[in-house]
């Protein structure tokens, strides 16, 4: 049954278990520890070649989720989630311009660490995976404030094209556009960004001020702890399928 021939509200939900890919990423991670908190059983994926693998499965195995590594390979993928059977599929995948710049003085190819090839490949990879499976779920996506076809940005380019996809799967979904993540605890420090959001913040509660208050409401930046809590609030309520979610509304 697709998402279209879903009566309004279908509850997906019901195995209680939960995927999480991107679980390592900053907000990935507490949205695996609140999903635990929920009772959902929750398997949080870890790439096969993450330096970090390990490291990962004990701090996951801590919280009480299960540890993934399934490379990323449609097959190999479409095989897992038939196993896991997940009733919520998380999407929390994203690189940053550091990592490509990371991967050129490692002598990789930036390529294989840019949005094209993270944001909207790996994703597009997990859709295409999950539509195999013919599995009865709700496929959450974190995408971003501000995303637009026509933007010059390629970030943004990359998620506007998964938001498309994600729209014409036909799968149930989610879909969360949150303004910049700050916060304590990124494992990459992100100066100019965290710069940015302090900036921004107070130029927007000056506007806030003269009455901007819906400028100021989709522009502010939140913390990872309180987007984490809205996604799993939203994936939780079947009043939260196949509808989009602007910053605004992730409190």
């Amino acid at each position: 049954m697709t998402a279209k021939e879903r009566p309004p509200g279908h509850d997906v939900t019901g195995t209680g278990r939960a995927f999480v890919a991107g679980a390592t990423g900053f907000t990935g991670r507490e949205v695996v520890r609140l999903l635990v908190e929920k009772g959902v059983r929750t398997v949080a994926h870890v790439r096969p070649d993450s330096p970090r693998l390990e490291e990962w499965r004990e701090r996951f195995s801590a919280v009480g989720a299960e540890v993934d590594a399934t490379a990323w390979d449609k097959t190999a993928m479409r095989d897992t989630l038939v196993r896991v059977r997940p009733g919520l599929v998380f999407a929390l995948l994203g690189t940053t311009r550091a990592r490509m710049k990371a991967a050129r003085r490692a002598g990789e190819d930036p390529a294989s660490r840019s949005y094209e090839a993270v944001d909207y490949g790996l994703t597009a990879l997990l859709i295409e995976a999950l539509r195999e499976t013919g599995l009865s779920l709700r496929f959450i996506y974190l995408s971003a404030a501000g995303v637009k076809e026509t933007s010059r940005s390629a970030y943004y380019r990359a998620r506007s094209r998964v938001e498309a996809l994600v729209r014409s799967s036909g799968l149930a979904y989610t879909i969360a556009r949150p303004s910049i993540i700050s916060g304590p605890g990124r494992d990459d420090r992100r100066r100019m960004e965290q710069l940015g959001a302090t900036v921004g913040d107070r130029l927007l509660a000056a506007a806030g001020k003269i009455g901007a208050h819906r400028l100021r409401a989709r522009y502010a930046s939140t913390t990872n702890v309180r987007l984490a809590a809205a996604l799993v609030r939203l994936a939780l309520d079947p009043k939260a399928e196949n509808r989009i979610f602007e910053s605004e509304e992730l409190t």
